[in-house]
């Protein structure tokens, strides 16, 4: 792209309201997490969610106007359903922290003071208090039991012997059997480490409260949480270990890090087996075509988690389950277990998002069992949409994923756009099972609505020779980034500079639409997904490296979010996934094209002389990928368990295509 190009973006830099940030709440530890160092007299709290298997805990956490620790949880056990069985039918207790114990050194109250605040999949409170003891909180859940865990650490750091008292409290709550699916649920909080306690100079005492559920007629489990911290860490540990970034910027690195713990731990042991699931404390045990399908599954094959690439073949045989011979749709979600579904907004698109989702999960999991299962699926899919296409070749669907909160006209960008990137993908599926002849008529129809999506779509909206969302459409969207995303360039250039002008750039993110205040971070990450993907690698960096900071380090950290003003800015699980595909298959260019095959074009910045992403689990592979400056050109290398099998000295532009041998 010409230099003109980059000053003209420049340009709109500074009057999209890009301004380097202020100074963050947070700071990068040393040892891959992220810290808070508190100032005197500010009260601020934040809100965090994590997850295991059998529950998700949100929790709200800060200081009051006295520095006192403000504690609050929500814990949500998915497979405890409740009346009647809908979206939202996961049972929900809330805790306001009159379930802590009270503790008093030397008969005093112990008041908890926070010096700082720790996030890496754990919340850690270090505090100072009113005694001469201190205080470390560890929060979590269980990696795989309805149970959360609060420890707490007692430190004297006084020059003499404290005393100690730590009350014993249990609370117990019973809920109406009526009102549960499997009658009655037992919800207790309970004190271990309760006493009296004289603390020399230096000694510690442990305590913890453990919040969990259970079915009446299920006996208690006994949890001991020092082996669930072990579980939980061990957890996080793996995930590191695996698609490992490495770029200078160590707040995208970091960020990536962090977005693949969110993505994966939101997964939830059904009856119906794994589900991914988005949480927020509305989402839980169920899928969606396009939380599921479409963002987070084509990412699990890359990270390689069991857990993740589990849950996506099964919600891709859920889905299937509701294919049939006359083509009504497949609903839009899956609910309750896999015990009924959802399709309150109609057809969302949802046939090409299941379609673009499985055939890219198809590819990318480098398996034939798997590409065989998933076929029949993608082809019931696309043929969905030939029957919903117009003379014109334009797809119609009765809204978007926005499910009518704005307007999507008969027929919209996001169905078209997922629908071209479904029947390019799909055609790498069929030549990799043999079956030449879909293949080719795939490719015909990709190629196709490629000119349709120009000629219908293709419009100057407020001055910019990008694309109208949908007919009637005469304001920018924020979904005009698809067609990007999807190697759709003839409207590039003005596109790119629609996305990032004062009309859809807050410091927020993008907007859904011109004029409006709302944003959802999902459009903003298919954006940059988008921009980098059509080779804005500077000017694109700039607004990854904001919005980074501000989601990891800022006022509400450490995931990417769902939407403001809805839902008041939930850290949805797949948007993490989101955030982790801007880098494989934006910054890395990456596109599946085979089963041990794939196409990549690395957008190394400017700024930097290399990037690396390492062990990358994609295609059957345990995979390195290394870009390096050299001189005018750039060094591309791969390597397959620590041999190298792919080098190319490249001039940064053309397609590089790798094949893997077998």
């Amino acid at each position: 792209m010409n230099s003109r190009f980059f000053l003209v973006m420049g340009c709109w830099l500074a009057m999209a309201g890009y301004t380097r940030a202020q100074s963050p709440r947070w700071a990068l530890a040393n040892d891959g997490g992220i810290r808070q160092t508190l100032k005197s007299n500010d009260a601020h709290t934040d809100h965090i969610e994590m997850s295991g298997k059998q529950l998700s805990a949100i929790i709200t956490y800060g200081v009051n106007d006295q520095q006192e620790l403000l504690l609050k949880k929500q814990l949500v056990f998915p497979m405890l359903r409740t009346i009647p069985n809908n979206t939202h039918a996961s049972l929900k207790v809330n805790f306001d922290g009159t379930e802590l114990p009270a503790i008093t050194v030397d008969g005093a109250a112990l008041k908890v003071l926070p010096t700082d605040f720790y996030l890496k999949s754990i919340l850690q409170v270090h505090a100072r208090t009113n005694t001469g003891i201190t205080v470390t909180d560890i929060l979590f859940p269980s990696v795989d039991k309805a149970g959360f865990i609060q420890m707490r650490e007692l430190v004297n750091n006084s020059a003499r012997t404290c005393h100690v008292q730590v009350d014993s409290l249990v609370k117990e709550q019973h809920t109406d059997a009526a009102k549960g699916v499997y009658g009655e649920y037992v919800i207790q909080s309970a004190v271990t480490g309760y006493g009296s306690f004289d603390l020399a100079p230096g000694e510690k005492h442990s305590l913890a409260i453990i919040y969990a559920a259970r079915k009446i007629n299920t006996p208690a489990y006994y949890f001991s949480p020092a082996y669930e911290l072990a579980r939980r860490t061990a957890f996080v540990q793996e995930l590191m270990q695996d698609l490992v970034l490495e770029t200078p910027n160590d707040t995208i690195n970091r960020g990536f890090a962090f977005a693949k713990i969110r993505a994966t731990e939101s997964i939830y042991d059904t009856k119906a087996g794994l589900m991914h699931g988005p949480g927020g404390g509305a989402y839980y045990a169920a899928i969606w075509a396009n939380d599921q399908a479409e963002y987070a599954n084509p990412f699990f094959p890359f990270l390689g988690n069991a857990n993740g690439n589990e849950s996506a073949r099964n919600s891709f045989r859920l889905f299937a389950g509701y294919m049939n011979k006359d083509y009504k749709p497949i609903p839009s979600s899956v609910i309750a277990e896999g015990d009924g579904y959802w399709n309150g907004a109609g057809d969302r698109g949802d046939q090409a998002m299941i379609a673009y989702g499985a055939a890219r999960f198809a590819l990318a999991s480098g398996d034939t069992a798997t590409a065989k299962q998933l076929y029949p699926l993608i082809n019931w899919c696309l043929q969905y949409l030939e029957l919903h296409k117009r003379p014109d070749g334009i797809i119609t669907s009765d809204a978007d994923e926005l499910e009518g909160r704005f307007p999507a006209g008969k027929a919209n960008l996001s169905t078209n756009a997922l629908a071209y990137g479904a029947y390019q993908s799909a055609a790498c599926v069929a030549t990799a099972l043999g079956d030449t002849a879909t293949a080719t008529l795939y490719r015909n129809r990709q190629q196709q609505m490629g000119r349709d999506i120009e000629q219908f779509f293709g419009h100057n909206v407020q001055g910019f020779d990008t694309y109208r969302y949908y007919e009637e459409n005469t304001v920018l969207r924020s979904w005009i980034c698809l067609p990007l995303v999807m190697g759709i360039n003839g409207r590039r250039d003005a596109t790119m500079k629609a996305l990032l002008s004062p009309y859809l750039w807050t410091h927020n993110g993008i907007l859904t639409a011109s004029g409006d205040h709302t944003f959802w971070d999902r459009s903003t990450l298919y954006a940059f997904r988008g921009l980098f993907f059509a080779g804005a690698t500077d000017t694109t960096l700039k607004y990854l490296a904001y919005y980074t900071r501000q989601r990891l380090l800022g006022e509400h950290v450490p995931y990417p979010v769902e939407a403001w003003p809805e839902g008041g800015q939930r850290h949805l699980s797949a948007e993490s996934a989101l955030y982790c595909r801007v880098i494989t298959e934006g910054l890395f260019g990456m596109v599946p094209t085979g089963l041990r095959e794939f196409e990549m074009c690395p957008r190394l910045p400017a700024s930097w002389n290399q990037m690396a992403l390492r062990h990358i689990r994609a295609f059957g592979a345990d995979m390195d990928i290394m870009v390096k400056r050299s001189g005018k050109q750039l060094k591309v290398t791969v390597t397959d368990k620590g041999k190298q099998v792919w080098a190319k000295d490249w001039n940064g532009k053309d397609v590089l295509k790798v094949a893997l041998s077998h």
